[in-house]
């Protein structure tokens, strides 16, 4: 499990540092799948760009991004062929409908239990807390994004308190559940 819970993606050089590390090889061959799904409004699709800059400034050729907009589900075997799996931000529950109607969650859950790498940005990253029905249930807790400040560098303790709070230069690293999360950033 290599999961980055993220209020603005790879904002921060620890950030960006500790998604290559995750990637655990040359960023040059490593193969994204982009979901920019929950980018329905003007607002997050003016942050697209920025979102596709996060991969291609850690060394991630074009050539080996693929973007997805969840117009169907994707087979666990297809989806194993990707390195990391990038969720955008936007409109949280667009996202989710997107992912549990089309199926997508039973792919990308197992593809997760498989050590496979998620980074969720914003509403991309909500998808995983319990603030939604229907969520994905990796967080058992709720989660706030692009908070003024936010929880202080270091493991969290488990059980997870009510609500966790990312800065935009923050984020939940989540290497195993419930042992190894915490927050790196400020």
């Amino acid at each position: 499990m290599r999961i980055l819970v993220t209020s603005a993606g790879l904002e921060t050089e620890e950030i960006k540092e500790c998604f290559v590390d995750m990637a655990g090889k040359d960023m040059s061959a490593v193969k994204a799948l982009f979901i920019p799904t929950a980018a329905i409004d003007a607002d997050a699709i003016a942050v697209l760009p920025k979102c596709m800059n996060d991969l291609l400034k850690c060394g991630i050729s074009d050539k080996n991004i693929d973007v997805w907009d969840l117009h169907a589900g994707m087979a666990f075997e297809k989806l194993q062929q990707y390195d990391v799996v990038y969720l955008c931000g936007g409109n949280t529950r667009y996202l989710l409908e997107r992912i549990n109607d089309t199926g997508f969650y039973k792919s990308l859950t197992a593809y997760i239990n498989d050590n496979g790498m998620v980074i969720g940005v914003s509403a991309g990253s909500i998808i995983f807390a319990n603030n939604l029905e229907g969520n994905l249930g990796l967080i058992d807790t709720r989660l706030d994004v692009h908070c003024v400040t936010g929880e202080k560098r270091g493991k969290l303790p488990y059980p997870l308190k009510s609500n966790v709070r990312l800065t935009n230069t923050c984020a939940l690293v989540i290497r195993n559940l419930p042992d190894d999360m915490a927050i790196i950033g400020e």
